[in-house]
């Protein structure tokens, strides 16, 4: 059997520095911020963690789309 992920994150959620498809949800207690794969790994770690208290982190999404030919 295959095990089918859910992701949480759809093409509707936008990353807040560039506009392209978030594939990270960073929720903070003064709010949120959703991140591309690319802006995401600019941003400043330590400050990230200062600031979240849940990451959910899809960014596999864009290997497994590329493994099965979507261009996304």
């Amino acid at each position: 059997m295959v095990d089918v992920k859910e992701w949480s994150l759809t093409g509707l959620d936008r990353c807040d520095s560039c506009g392209a498809q978030a594939y990270v949800h960073v929720k903070g207690i003064a709010g949120e911020l959703m991140f591309c794969g690319h802006h995401f790994n600019e941003a400043d770690g330590e400050k990230l963690q200062a600031f979240a208290f849940e990451i959910i982190d899809e960014r596999e999404r864009l290997i497994e789309n590329k493994s099965q030919g979507d261009d996304y």
